[in-house]
Order: C-alpha cells, then structure tokens, then sequence
C-alpha cells in the first residue's frame, strides 16, 4: 500500500483498472457468443422471446455486476403500445392458476403487476393460460417456459459442456457458462421494453435539481424503460437505457467523475467487497456515482480527482453504514433492504478504515 498521490492513480488505472475493463470485455465477448446463439435458438422455438444482440460490452442487455457475475435481459416480442392502468384490488395464485385466499403481499415501490389488456397490442399467445391467468401476465410463467426453452436450447446447441443451468430457490433462470479463462454466472431476465413512455412511479427528477439538464431529462425519458420478469407475481422496473443515457457525457465538462467512479469500482472489487457474487455490485456503485452527481452539479466539483473520489466514497460508506441506497429514479426503493446487514457491516468497516487512511491497493 503507497501513499495516494496523482502518479499511483495513474498507475492504479493502468495497470488495475484498464487490466480489468480488458479481462471483462474479453469475458463479455465470450459470454455473448454463447448466449446469442442459446437465444437465437429459443427465438426459433417460441417466437414472444427475442434473441439478444451481439455487440460487446456496451450492449444494453447485458450489465456485468461483478467480473464473474452478469445480467442479461431477453427482450420479449408482441408487446406493444403500452399505457399505465389504474389502480384496482389485485389477485394472487399460484404458478398453476390455482386462487390464494389472501394476497401475499402488495407490489413494493419498483415492482408492479402487468395485464395484457394494457398494451394496445398483443400477440394471441400472450392470452393462453401459460402465461395467462385473468389478463394478467405472470413472471412465473414466463420464466418457467423460458427455462424449459433453454434447457432445450442448451442440448440442441450442443453446449452441454460449456453453459449448466443453476439451481435456484426463485423462478429466476440462472446458469453457468464456462469461458477458457474462468466460469461465469449469468442470470437471464425476460423483458418486456417499453420505449416512449415514462412510469410514474418515477417521479423524477427532483424539483430545482441541476443535474443533469433540463434538455438531457427529456431525452433520458424519451427511451423509456423496462419491466423484468425477477419474481413470481410482479414485474419489476428498469431503466437500462436512462442510466446509460446518464453516464455517456458524463464528463463532457472535462471533470473526472467516471475517473473516480472506475477507481472506486475496482477498490471496491479488490479490497472493500471482494468475491463472486459480491453483496455490492456494479450496479449499487452507479447510484452512489448518480447521487453524487446529482449533490455536486458543478464542472468546479469533478476537476480534482482526489476530491471527487473520496466525496465518493463517504457516499458509499454513509449508505453501507445506514443499510440504506435509495434508487436513483424510484426514491422509495432501498436497494440493501434485502442484503446481509452483517456483510453490510463488514464493507462498512473497510470503508472506514480506508477514508481514515486513503492509500490504494497498488500490489
């Protein structure tokens, strides 16, 4: 461990930080090849499901949540015209349509149920009773198909020896794919994409907020959002094409938030939260990065790195402290209300004992 100082970030990013961002895109690309062709063929099986893109790192299905740990969304097909749906009293079954006497529990802030009536148009099979039950379309059916499909897919593919379906205690599909360098897991998402329109769930942004802009908002919102199928009754909100809209000239003021948030990422994945399937992914650093910016608007804030970063960092350790991480678009959402507060606790130490000490992990 070496003082930090402007020459051992540099050194930090090129030889950590750039050794990373290589080994992922190479395991990104590796990852895709396999996962395209599986989606290819259950496209050619059962045409609601789409077969993803294969366009490297920057393809807006996939998110890699930890160096080994990826989400893939599968976009599905004959979904279209999409409006919000008022309120009504909801029914719960079970996966075989069987009615439960009592609800089980009522959509939390970044979830919602989904009726077929609600897109103006829809393919006959998004009515059958496979995915069907009163109009509404249900998560657990969709990944129960979904998952018979691949595992179809898997042999008629001949990939047997390199992708494994993994046992999990949700409906949620996840499987393993073997790469020459290392084993990934990848859990695999049905998504219904609904460009143009804006849930209003999200109320954002915020009144009187400088960040972004008033012209960058309205674009952000123009590409709309998704609903991914995560659980058994109810749909739950993404915004995969807002939150890219928000980094790509993020810095275009010549400020180094990126910088930090890179460096951050890579602390993060070496030292304060380490492993497979870390309790932090990727995805709860580009919250802290969105609220962070949100806080310090000014191109003034982002022009010293090390200010930048360890305003960055407290960030992060405040929410890891408190167990809290609001969503950047859904402020209601507590993205650590379900994590191991012990783990929680754990990174929260190292934290602390990194911004009494600031130095980086150059060995």
């Amino acid at each position: 461990m070496k003082p930090f100082t402007e020459e051992d970030v540099e050194f930090y990013i090129q030889n950590k930080v750039e050794r990373r961002h290589h080994l992922v895109s190479k395991t990104v690309d590796e990852v895709q090849k396999i996962i395209q062709q599986l989606t290819a063929e259950i496209s050619y099986r059962d045409t609601r499901f789409q077969a993803i893109s294969n366009s490297g790192v920057h393809n807006e299905n996939f998110r890699v949540l930890a160096p080994s740990h990826f989400l893939i969304t599968v976009p599905l097909r004959g979904l279209t015209g999409y409006r919000e749906h008022q309120v009504r009293h909801w029914r719960y079954y079970t996966v075989h349509g069987a009615k439960l006497l009592s609800p089980v529990r009522d959509p939390e802030e970044l979830q919602q149920w989904l009726e077929v009536e609600q897109f103006s148009k829809s393919l006959q099979q998004w009515h059958e009773t496979e995915v069907n039950i009163e109009g509404d379309l249900v998560p657990a059916k969709v990944l129960a198909i979904f998952r018979e499909l691949m595992e179809k897919s898997i042999t008629s593919c001949n990939l047997s020896s390199k992708v494994s379906i993994l046992e999990s205690f949700s409906s949620v599909v996840r499987v393993a794919v073997e790469t020459p360098d290392s084993q990934v897991e990848v859990e695999l998402v049905p998504t219904v994409e609904i460009p143009t329109c804006w849930p209003e769930k999200a109320r954002w942004p915020r009144c009187f907020k400088r960040w972004p802009s008033q012209e960058k908002v309205q674009c952000i919102k123009s590409f709309g959002f998704n609903l991914l199928a995560r659980s058994n009754y109810h749909w739950q909100l993404g915004f995969s094409r807002a939150e890219r809209m928000l980094i790509e000239g993020l810095d275009e003021d010549g400020g180094c938030r990126m910088k930090c948030f890179r460096v951050m990422r890579q602390m993060k994945e070496d030292v304060w939260c380490t492993g497979n399937k870390p309790i932090l992914t990727t995805y709860h650093l580009q919250m802290v990065l969105f609220w962070t910016c949100e806080k310090y608007p000014r191109t003034k804030d982002w022009r010293c790195f090390r200010e930048g970063f360890l305003r960055m960092v407290k960030k992060l350790h405040k929410c890891v402290s408190q167990h809290f991480l609001k969503h950047y678009f859904v402020r209601g959402t507590n993205l650590l209300k379900y994590a191991n507060t012990s783990d929680l606790d754990l990174v929260a130490g190292k934290l602390a004992i990194f911004l009494e000490n600031p130095v980086l992990c150059l060995d």
